[in-house]
């Protein structure tokens, strides 16, 4: 079927299916690279994101701060899920959303849930290394009911 430029198909003549696209919007300005470091439109913060080491000593008989979720059986590592507010763990800056890469020397990226509270459990001194992953730490709550 040949269609000039003024006709209009009607919608259930298109051969592919029709995406309505939104729209358009301005992005914002050009910036030079060595000003980006300075402009609220470019996240600088990627140091967030970075490992860290977490360093914990742990009385006997006293709470850890924190609560873990996750392990082997996800498939994606052991999150924190929970800092107890005004915690040794809270002050020592572990959050929410933190994938714990080791603890003690110990790997935690590929280790069974029961074998990480273990670890943490009966640890006296916990030296933890961490990174904030929020994206994986949304598909883990998604996952798993612990």
């Amino acid at each position: 079927m040949s269609v000039t430029m003024d006709q209009k198909i009607p919608y259930d003549d298109y051969q592919l299916p029709v995406v309505f696209l939104p729209t358009y919007e301005n992005p914002p300005a050009w910036i030079p690279p060595q000003e980006r470091v300075h402009q609220p439109d470019y996240n600088n913060e990627l140091t967030q994101f970075l490992p860290r080491t977490i360093v914990l000593k742990k009385p006997p008989g006293a709470q850890l701060g924190f609560n873990i979720r996750g392990g082997k059986a996800s498939q994606l590592g052991i999150f924190i899920s929970k800092v107890v507010p005004d915690s040794d763990a809270h002050r020592a800056g572990l959050q929410e959303g933190d994938q714990v890469l080791s603890v003690n020397e110990v790997d935690f990226q590929d280790i069974e849930h029961s074998r990480a509270v273990e670890i943490l459990k009966t640890a006296r001194e916990i030296l933890m290394r961490v990174r904030f992953f929020p994206y994986n730490y949304q598909r883990q709550k998604e996952r798993t009911v612990h």
